[in-house]
C-alpha cells in the first residue's frame, strides 16, 4: 500500500519557503543561528510552523539541529561539497540523457534560461538556475531518480550560494547552460548528458580545488 504525503500547514509552508530562499540567497549565512522566537517574531507566525519549517530543511540538508548550538545554517566545506556533487555527477547526466531519449519536452528549461539571462540580482539569477536543472532531469521518466536529485537540490544550490559569493562565475555557466539545452533540443543524449556532467565538475573543481601534494604541480 502506497502512503500518501501528509501536506504541509500553509503557514508552515510559508516560513519554509522564505527560509529557504533567505539562505539561497546569501541573506542567512553558513553557520548563522536560526533562532525560534526571533523567527516566528518575523514572520508573524507562532513557533510551531518555525519549528516544523527548520526540522523540514534538516531534512533536507540546509540547517543542523544540534543539542548544543541550537539551529544554524549548514557551513560548507569542500568535503560537505565534493559529497553533494559526486551524487549529481552519477544521477543527473543520466536522467538528462534519459529526458532527451525519451522525446521530452524542454520548454520549461527553456524558459528557467531565460529567466536566468533577464535576472537583475543574483538571488533571482539562482533561482533560475535551479529550475534549468530539474527541467532537465525531472522528465527523465523515473519519479524516484527525480526525487533523489531533488533531495541533494538544495544542498547544491547552498555549495552554488557560497562559490557564487567567493569568484561569481554566472557568464561562463550561463554559456555552459545554453550548450547543454542546444544539445538536448537537437536529440543529442549523449552529448547532452556529456556537457552535463563536465558543466558539474568543472564548477565544483574551480570552486573547491583538490589539494595538490607538496611539491606536486596543480
Amino acid at each position: 500500500m502506497t502512503s500518501v504525503p501528509i501536506p504541509i500547514p500553509s503557514r508552515t509552508q510559508y516560513v519554509l519557503d522564505a527560509i529557504r530562499h533567505r539562505i539561497l540567497t546569501g541573506r542567512l549565512t553558513p553557520g548563522q543561528a536560526l533562532v525560534e522566537t526571533a523567527l516566528a517574531a518575523q514572520f508573524g507566525v507562532s513557533k510551531t510552523p518555525v519549528r516544523e519549517a527548520l526540522k523540514t530543511l534538516a531534512g533536507t540538508g540546509l540547517v543542523v539541529m544540534s543539542q548544543y548550538k541550537g539551529v544554524t545554517v549548514r557551513m560548507v566545506d569542500a568535503d560537505m561539497a565534493r559529497e553533494v556533487y559526486d551524487v549529481r555527477l552519477l544521477l543527473e547526466p543520466e536522467a538528462l540523457r534519459r529526458a532527451v531519449r525519451r522525446g521530452a519536452p524542454l520548454d520549461a528549461a527553456r524558459d528557467a534560461l531565460t529567466r536566468a539571462d533577464a535576472a537583475t540580482d543574483a538571488a533571482e539569477r539562482s533561482l533560475a538556475n535551479r529550475e534549468f536543472h530539474r527541467a532537465l532531469y525531472l522528465p527523465c521518466g523515473n519519479p524516484l531518480l527525480g526525487r533523489m536529485l531533488d533531495e541533494v537540490r538544495d544542498q547544491a544550490a547552498l555549495v552554488s550560494a557560497v562559490a557564487w559569493a567567493a569568484d561569481p562565475s554566472w557568464e561562463r555557466e550561463a554559456a555552459e547552460h545554453r550548450e547543454i539545452l542546444r544539445l538536448a533540443l537537437d536529440g543529442d543524449a549523449a552529448g547532452a548528458a556529456s556537457a552535463l556532467h563536465a558543466h558539474i565538475a568543472s564548477f565544483v573543481r574551480r570552486a573547491f580545488p583538490e589539494p595538490h601534494p607538496e611539491g606536486g604541480h596543480p
